[in-house]
C-alpha cells in the first residue's frame, strides 16, 4: 500500500470512529523541534558526564541536585517550541467529538497549547514545579530562568512534577488513561517505540475495532495493529480531514 493508500484508509476508519483514543510518544513533539531520546539525534546518544537516564532518576535528583539541574534546564524546558500539526489535528478532533483522550508520554505540555482539553500526561508535565517544603507551585519559565537550582521564596527546593526514573506513575493518570482506552473504539498509537513501560503495557487494555501504529521506523513490541504507517505524524494527520 503506498503512502497516500494508508492515508485513505486512516480516513476511512476515522470517519466509522467516535471514541478515539490517542496514545502517543516522544516522536510526535520531534516535529516541533524538541529531541527524543532514543533515536539517532536523541538524549541517549549525546555525550553527556552521566547518562540521561541516570540524571533523570530520583536519586540523582537529590544526590546532585545542580548536575541535575544544569541538564533539565538546558534540554528539557524547550519553552519557545510550538504545536505541529499532530498536536493541532489530535485538539481539531477533540473539538468535533471524535476524540475521547490523549494518552501522552511526552511533558512538553503541547497537546494543551494546540487545545487538547483531555490530556493524561503519564511522565508528568515541565509545566508544574512544586515547592517539596511549602506545596507552593511555580511555572517552567521561573525553573528555567533562576540560573541554577531554583528555590521557593520559603527556602524550599522546587522539584518538577515529572516522573523520574526510580519514581512511580500517578495512580489516577493510569486509572483514567485505563478507562479511555477500555471504552474507546479506535487507538491511534504515534510516535513512540513502544519501550518505556509500564506506560506501554496500557494499550493493552484497549478492546475496540481499529489499532492504527503511525510512527517513524519499528515499534519494539507487536501491537496487533490493523494499519501501520512508517512516516513523520504530523505529515500523515495534517491530511486527514476532521468531519
Amino acid at each position: 500500500m503506498s503512502l497516500q493508500e494508508q492515508i485513505a484508509e486512516l480516513q476511512r476508519m476515522i470517519d466509522e470512529s467516535h471514541r478515539i483514543v490517542f496514545f502517543g510518544g516522544a516522536g510526535v513533539s520531534t516535529e516541533s523541534g524538541i529531541p527524543d531520546f532514543r533515536s539517532v539525534d536523541g538524549l541517549y546518544n549525546q555525550k553527556y558526564d552521566y547518562p540521561p537516564e541516570v540524571i533523570l532518576s530520583h536519586s540523582f535528583f537529590f544526590d546532585q541536585t545542580e548536575e541535575f539541574y544544569k541538564f533539565y534546564q538546558d534540554k528539557m524546558l524547550a519553552l519557545d517550541k510550538l504545536p505541529n500539526p499532530a498536536h493541532r489535528k489530535l485538539a481539531e478532533l477533540e473539538q468535533a467529538g471524535k476524540l475521547t483522550a490523549v494518552i501522552t508520554q511526552n511533558i512538553d505540555g503541547l497537546h494543551q497549547a494546540a487545545g487538547s482539553r483531555t490530556v493524561y500526561e503519564l511522565h508528568g508535565s515541565v509545566h508544574r514545579n512544586y515547592c517539596r517544603k511549602c506545596g507552593k507551585m511555580y511555572d517552567a519559565q521561573y525553573v528555567k530562568d533562576c540560573g541554577g537550582v531554583p528555590y521557593c521564596t520559603c527556602g524550599g527546593l522546587i522539584k518538577p512534577d515529572v516522573v523520574l526514573y526510580e519514581e512511580s506513575l500517578d495512580g489516577t493518570t493510569i486509572e483514567r488513561s485505563v478507562q479511555a482506552l477500555s471504552e474507546a473504539d479506535m487507538m491511534i498509537i504515534g510516535g513512540t517505540s513502544l519501550a518505556v513501560y509500564p506506560a506501554a503495557g496500557l494499550i493493552n487494555y484497549f478492546r475496540g475495532k481499529y489499532v492504527v501504529v503511525i510512527n517513524k521506523g519499528q515499534t519494539s513490541r507487536s501491537t496487533r495493529a490493523d494499519l501501520t504507517i512508517d512516516g513523520p505524524i504530523g505529515k500523515v494527520l495534517d491530511q486527514v480531514v476532521v468531519r
